[in-house]
């Protein structure tokens, strides 16, 4: 089973940076695609970035070149390090799996975390 815990969410100044974590305590997630999602207030929830078992990645336009996506398989981790983050980038970061290879969609994926709370202020 997979079991995913996200951590390093907190509270940063717009344009500061923030890393946060997605852990897994089941099975080893080396051969899934990880996905990163968020949801801020009064917002649905949307893709933020997504890596597969080989290391391609894909980012939303809102994220691009400012955020990336990383894993260690040794670790059974996966990394979403944000940089010049903004006010808008307020939400709920969620950590997300699935089998198959890297899709952009909420429904796709089949295993979630419970998600942290990550807050720009201006």
């Amino acid at each position: 089973q997979v079991q995913l815990v996200e951590s390093g969410g907190g509270l940063v100044q717009a344009g500061g940076s923030l890393r946060v974590t997605c852990a897994n305590s089941g099975r080893t997630i080396r051969t899934y695609t990880m996905g990163w999602f968020r949801q801020g207030p009064g917002k649905e929830r949307e893709f933020v970035a997504a890596i597969n078992r080989w290391g391609n990645t894909a980012y939303a336009d809102s994220v691009k070149g400012r955020f990336t996506v990383s894993r260690d398989n040794a670790k059974n981790t996966v990394y979403l390090q944000m940089s010049n983050l903004k006010p808008e980038d307020t939400a709920v970061y969620y950590c997300s799996a699935r089998t198959s290879d890297i899709a952009t969609r909420e429904y796709e994926y089949t295993y979630w975390g419970q998600g942290t709370q990550v807050t720009v202020s201006s």
